[in-house]
């Protein structure tokens, strides 16, 4: 398996995708672009394409961040999509799958930082893929906008701050608001880049202090994701 990761900045670190990827000794290749990496100008060399977070939003301008070319990446996503390859986006990713099959991204309606638990619709029950996490499962939040949802979409889950948290476009295409990736190294990271996230605990109900954050295990969310990973894996190749 060919990996390539977009990655939109440092401390959008791929964390548990990456040590997926490795313990599976798969390929895998960057497009660091915030140390302006360009991006593949094939996808006959990709057979998944794993796009992370960002501060950014899909209606960035390159005037407004000169790294990120939300048009550019779109395009690959469309190109990824239509030939049959897995896609999978995080946060800022899963809002760009959205935009690359014609749904806009919208704001969630709380902002939504440190981990939570998210409920499985009765459409992530029934998906095979993700079943395994069980009817709740506490994950990773770092963000304020959600994926937008096209007609053939399906939600699977959602959290008390939320409504979407994780959604299937096709069978081989996913998106997760949610951060499963989240390692403690990566943790540190965000909280480092965040202004003001103590300041920001006390005013929305749904935002930790950087202590609370640190202070959970990631390793579960971290396996639940690396078996949903090996079941798009099988898709993928069946």
């Amino acid at each position: 398996m060919n990996i390539h990761i977009i990655q939109h900045e440092t401390y959008e670190a791929p964390g548990a995708y990456l040590n997926w990827a490795e313990s599976r000794n798969y390929t895998i290749s960057f497009s660091k672009v915030y140390e302006n990496d360009a991006l593949p100008n094939s996808v006959d060399l990709i057979d998944m394409l794993i796009i992370m977070g960002g501060p950014q939003s899909p209606n960035t301008t390159l005037e407004e961040c000169p790294h990120f070319n939300a048009e550019a990446e779109i395009s690959l996503m469309q190109k990824c999509i239509a030939a049959g390859k897995a896609v999978v986006g995080v946060c800022l990713g899963s809002q760009l799958i959205g935009e690359a099959l014609g749904a806009n991204f919208g704001h969630s309606p709380e902002k939504e930082i440190g981990v939570f638990p998210i409920t499985l619709t009765e459409n992530g029950i029934k998906d095979e893929k993700i079943n395994h996490f069980g009817s709740v499962l506490n994950v990773g939040h770092w963000h304020n906008d959600m994926p937008g949802l096209t007609k053939e979409s399906k939600v699977l889950a959602f959290s008390e701050g939320c409504p979407v948290q994780i959604v299937s476009y096709s069978n081989l295409v996913y998106g997760f608001q949610c951060h499963m990736e989240l390692t403690a190294e990566v943790v540190s990271l965000l909280i480092e880049s965040e202004t003001d996230l103590l300041a920001k605990s006390k005013k929305h109900q749904f935002v930790q202090n950087p202590e609370e954050i640190l202070s959970h295990d990631f390793s579960e969310m971290n396996e639940k994701l690396f078996q949903f990973l090996d079941k798009l894996v099988d898709d993928y190749k069946s």
